[in-house]
């Protein structure tokens, strides 16, 4: 869980940085930093393991409460429910220690002046310590932080103090805050740090584990884009539906579920721009497309366990006869699930709408599927289970696994 985390902590950095300009790294530096100083503080491992984990995922939300903005049309300067958001989205992941409030609370202030009016000491001090090394990694750029800035830094922390600062956890970051440590911050460096001072989290892979975190996985990537806002999401219920009609045995089924909850992990660092634009695509910017499936496999493939996960997910716009990317796989190098899920990709895909295409009825996803099994793209079989199991939700959305469980 924990290499999941900063997997998905990595994808998250580049939304970042394309919406609101932010820096590389960001999450996994705040994370040491609230590392360092849980420990100060005397935080058994539980609790570190919690603070470092809401650390990493404190911007979760910000895919979706970018859209929800942009849809809505308004603005929250006090992005209240980015934290909202976010708080929901990590309580879906079973910690097995407590994180109340540690990400809802992260943009508040000591004086009250935050989105809930939260003062200094009336919520835990975890949402301190995030709330001081996300805005001092922010305002003051860490990863580029010279040596003779380090007092300005510091002198700024004292300054606010009781104002924007909690003391306690102003304390705790002048004493973790040196200079060996902001070396280590840095881009360079970063991912060692981040290797040697992040806490291991596993989790035993229950069904209802792997439900709550393909929810949170497909919050997170669906809400880059107006036009895949359930695509992801989708994608998971469809391979959790034909691996039901394959009567595959559940450990299959829930792998093959959070593959395709994962397919599009690298799509996160495609811009958005990109995404919606409603014309044909130029040559280069089809070219960014393609990189998102090669951005999905190197995110996943270091993670522990995720070895047939990973390879299904990011086959999943290779073609039997060779004509697909990234790497033009053909028909002996994919195994029956990447066919599937290239398959399952296409399907959904089509049926819903684009910048270029309207969506498309069951009968003229399966047409299109059919005439790629004949030009030797996709695999016949498959196309043709696909038709007869998919036949039922015609005009409605797939529903979700908790739901079709008995099947």
């Amino acid at each position: 869980m924990d290499s999941l985390i900063v997997t998905i902590t990595s994808a998250l950095d580049s939304v970042e940085k394309e919406l609101l300009g932010a820096s590389s790294n960001h999450g996994k530096r705040i994370a040491v930093l609230c590392t360092k100083m849980g420990k100060l503080l005397g935080k058994n491992t539980k609790e570190i393991s919690g603070l470092t984990n809401c650390a990493l995922l404190h911007d979760n939300a910000l895919t979706e409460y970018i859209l929800a903005t942009r849809m809505g049309g308004h603005y929250d300067s006090t992005m209240k429910k980015h934290c909202e958001y976010g708080q929901r989205n990590a309580d879906l992941l079973g910690f097995n220690t407590n994180i109340n409030n540690f990400i809802l609370y992260h943009h508040e202030r000591a004086d009250g002046k935050g989105p809930y009016g939260i003062f200094e000491g009336g919520g835990p001090v975890e949402a301190e310590l995030i709330a001081i090394a996300d805005s001092i990694d922010v305002v003051r750029h860490l990863q580029n932080l010279k040596f003779d800035d380090l007092a300005s830094v510091q002198k700024t922390i004292r300054e606010e103090t009781g104002k924007k600062f909690g003391k306690i956890a102003a304390q705790a970051m002048l004493e973790v805050m040196d200079w060996p440590t902001v070396e280590s911050l840095k881009d360079e460096f970063i991912n060692e740090t981040s290797g040697a001072f992040l806490v291991p989290w596993v989790a035993d892979m229950e069904d209802k584990i792997i439900f709550n975190l393909v929810n949170f996985i497909t919050r997170i990537i669906d809400y880059k884009s107006v036009f895949t806002k359930h695509h992801s999401t989708q994608i998971a219920n469809m391979a959790y539906l034909m691996g039901k009609y394959y009567n595959y045995n559940q450990e299959e089924i829930m792998k093959l579920y959070l593959a395709s909850a994962l397919h599009d992990l690298g799509k996160l660092e495609t811009p958005t721009a990109i995404l919606e634009k409603p014309g044909k695509l130029t040559d280069d910017e089809f070219l960014i497309i393609k990189k998102h499936v090669f951005k999905t496999r190197k995110l996943l493939e270091n993670i522990d366990g995720f070895q047939d996960i990973c390879e299904w997910a990011s086959n999943h716009h290779e073609k039997l006869n060779g004509t697909g990317y990234p790497f033009g796989k053909k028909a002996d190098e994919l195994d029956f699930n990447s066919r599937l899920m290239t398959c399952i990709d296409i399907y959904q895909a089509v049926r819903e709408e684009r910048p270029y295409h309207p969506p498309r009825s069951h009968k003229g996803a399966i047409l299109l599927l059919d005439k790629m099994a004949d030009n030797g793209e996709t695999d016949k079989s498959i196309v043709n289970d696909i038709s007869i199991a998919m036949a039922p939700y015609d005009g409605t959305e797939l529903p979700s696994p908790e739901s079709v469980k008995s099947l």
